[in-house]
């Protein structure tokens, strides 16, 4: 028999960066490991209140040494030698500034601290203005080069907050030599890339934010940028024309990083790619069903053949790409930017005076003090979806409007805010709860909605990561508010294992990402079917919730 063999998938998300080793033969997880970002955790660099959120690369950097290392400790000592490939994905937009070389300028000490040297967090809004420019500069050209991304470009994207950096920080403008994405520079960091012209750029990230399409020839002109800004003039050049599909190599682990590893210099580093459509991949898409990555946010993507789409544009998404996902198959993505994060908004707004209390209790020791602090934060979401599930339904219940980080899709604008209608004094935890899980689920059927009425059809969908797996009683109103059935994946780590799947397409022990997918795919552990009587009552609420957004629209800022 021979010897099998090992990739390994990096998963960076919001709060943490977990690793996985796979056996690329079956799929196996063999070792994982999770790091959350000492500095993130700290709150350093972020200014919640005025939407800044930022991340040093370091952060990065020592997540992906340790976990990596822990892992090939857990898996033990004749793994190291097997493992033939490393695939990555992450967050994003989250791009930043670098020099000549491809180095971050918080990596240099002269900008340590600067936030604006940082990478700059998908959920970023700083560039509301810049994105409302671009929207608006956009239209001034014969050729529409907003049509690939839903036809409205977003704060939360590439060039607006490009654009506001070099705006907002001088120091950090001179020395900016390029922007690049995360889930690009962590593959050139690993293959010892030097020269920042001379990386590879995914076509996920490129052409879903960077506005990178084929029919454009790449990027769209220098003279696209230099009207919109002086400050941008040239700044397109140092992006390269081409992009790259994560079953393509990078190159291979430099010495350097294969001796911090504990891996061979042999190892092949796949190009990177974002998490939901690296998750989408281990969670086994599949044509006509929607992959809701279900995280702090939500990323929903579908893959469709070429001759389905046609010359057909989706309006108000978030990217209609050639290869973003499968080689070969145009790919999709839409999403909400809160979804988590909704609940976990509700969280500290219940817990965060409570825990302030707590703390001030002398009779409690540390030890008895943080177990029950640890206890309330764990218990109260699976109290509240308990007693929220029990409620009896009725149309004149609370209702809410997901927007608490603005609305990503169906037509993007940062500017809107979530809202709560029908609040009374009876209202209590467990009804703000049900609506504002109602709320998501209307959100998502919102993304369903815009997609058949542009003639993409989606018969079913797949529910992957942590509030997929975990809440019960969020998945059975999502299907209910769908009127669709939903699979839930068994693997706790789609995103790492589709970066594995393309690790080890890149490195040549499958030919293409299907079989891969096909290999090492780990199949559905539940799936959740519509209850009749339930879909009535939501497409009832659902027309209140499209009502309630509209009012809240039309209150918001002017843009």
């Amino acid at each position: 028999m021979s010897s099998p063999h090992f990739v390994i998938g990096v998963d960076y998300g919001t709060d943490s960066v977990r690793t996985v080793i796979i056996n690329s033969d079956n799929g196996t997880e063999v070792a994982t490991s999770v790091h959350h970002y000492e500095r993130w955790g700290r709150g350093s660099y972020c200014d919640a209140a005025a939407n800044r959120f930022r991340q040093h690369p370091l952060d990065y950097v020592e997540g992906l040494e340790r976990t990596i290392r822990d892992c090939l400790a857990k898996a033990g000592p004749e793994v190291a030698g097997q493992v033939r490939a490393i695939g990555v994905d992450t967050t994003g937009s989250t791009p930043v500034a670098v020099d000549a070389t491809g180095t971050p300028l918080a990596m240099k000490a002269e900008w340590a601290e600067n936030p604006n040297a940082m990478f700059v967090l998908w959920k970023d809004h700083t560039a509301i203005r810049e994105a409302t420019e671009i929207n608006r500069h956009a239209k001034q050209f014969d050729t529409d080069y907003l049509q690939f991304v839903g036809g409205i470009y977003s704060s939360e994207w590439f060039w607006a907050k490009w654009l506001q950096i070099l705006r907002t920080d001088e120091s950090v403008r001179k020395a900016c030599v390029s922007f690049v994405e995360h889930c690009d520079w962590i593959p050139f960091l690993l293959t010892g890339g030097n020269d920042v012209r001379a990386m590879k750029r995914s076509v996920c990230a490129a052409g879903h934010k960077g506005l990178w399409a084929a029919e454009f020839g790449g990027y769209p002109p220098n003279a696209f940028f230099t009207t919109l800004d002086p400050l941008l003039d040239g700044r397109v050049n140092s992006l390269g024309r081409d992009a790259w599909t994560s079953d393509t190599p990078v190159g291979k682990l430099s010495p350097e990083w294969a001796s911090r590893l504990g891996l061979s210099d042999e190892v092949v580093v796949a190009v990177g790619a974002f998490d939901a459509h690296m998750g989408a991949v281990g969670g086994q898409i599949e044509p006509r069903h929607l992959s809701k990555v279900m995280g702090t946010s939500t990323c929903d993507i579908l893959v469709a053949g070429a001759q389905e789409i046609g010359n057909r544009t989706v309006s108000g998404i978030c990217g209609q790409v050639n290869g973003s996902v499968i080689p070969g198959m145009i790919g999709l993505e839409a999403g909400q930017s809160a979804f988590g994060d909704t609940y976990a908004w509700l969280r500290r707004l219940i817990m965060d005076p409570v825990l302030r209390m707590l703390d001030d209790i002398s009779a409690l020791d540390p030890a008895m003090r943080s177990i029950i602090r640890h206890q309330l934060e764990e218990q109260l979401i699976p109290l509240l979806s308990a007693e929220a599930g029990s409620l009896p339904p009725d149309e004149d219940d609370e209702l809410a409007v997901d927007w608490f980080n603005g609305r990503r899709t169906p037509d993007a604008n940062q500017y809107l805010t979530g809202s709560l209608h029908g609040l009374r004094l009876g209202t209590d935890a467990a009804r703000v709860f049900r609506a504002l899980v109602e709320a998501t689920c209307f959100g998502a059927r919102s993304i369903i909605d815009r997609f058949r009425t542009e003639g993409v059809a989606i018969e079913g969908l797949i529910g992957l990561g942590g509030v997929a797996r975990k809440s019960p009683y969020i998945m059975q109103v999502m299907s209910d508010v769908t009127g669709m059935p939903i699979r839930i994946h068994r693997s706790e780590q789609t995103c790492a294992m589709g970066a594995g799947m393309f690790a080890a397409t890149a490195a040549g022990l499958y030919l293409r990402i299907e079989d891969a997918m096909q290999a090492m795919g780990q199949g559905f552990e539940a799936i959740y079917h519509p209850r009749a009587d339930r879909v009535a009552f939501y497409e009832t609420r659902y027309q209140q919730y499209l009502k309630a957004g509209a009012f809240t629209e039309s209150n918001a800022p002017v843009q």
